[in-house]
């Protein structure tokens, strides 16, 4: 949102969660684990530019798996919105960080792009980049949405219950 939390941090913190509830944040894998664990979820993303422009995508179904499957990435239904579907290329990953690398590639993704996510070879989005950079893969990204080498000004992603 504003760039106020560095999202650059370690396995055991992406586990518990961190930042601020009224701004930046991030639920912790165990929480999300947890909340796609026992009733079917859908994510919506919403991305806003520093143009102001907005977008979103919404996945019907979404889970991730426990600590033991590295919080695979291992439910992502149909998408549909505005923004595009750059998330697929990630389906079934194990989440990764600077000090835990899951990813397919011969480097970290984490360490190489200065986030956290769920990385394959590695990425088409990488929503915990670094704000405002705009270097390619670096920054929060949504490359159906401007790019890799566009730093978006927000990105919200927001789990609920399915209808």
């Amino acid at each position: 949102m504003d760039g106020s939390v560095d999202f650059y941090r370690s396995w055991n913190i992406y586990k518990k969660g961190f930042g601020d509830l009224d701004g930046e944040f991030f639920l912790g894998l165990d929480k999300i684990h947890a909340l796609t664990a026992e009733y079917s979820q859908e994510m919506l993303v919403v991305f806003e530019d520093f143009a102001g422009i907005e977008t979103f995508e919404i996945y019907e179904k979404f889970a991730i798996g426990d600590k033991d499957e590295h919080y695979a990435l291992h439910t992502l239904g149909t998408a549909n919105g505005t923004a595009g579907d750059a998330l697929r290329r990630q389906h079934g990953m194990p989440f990764s960080t600077y000090d835990r690398d899951n990813d397919r590639y011969d480097k970290n993704c984490a360490e190489l792009y200065t986030g956290a996510w769920w990385y394959k070879d590695c990425h088409d989005c990488n929503l915990a980049g670094k704000y405002k950079d705009n270097t390619f893969g670096k920054g929060i990204n949504w490359h159906t949405f401007r790019g890799k080498e566009y730093s978006l000004k927000r990105a919200v992603m927001m789990v609920r219950p399915r209808k």
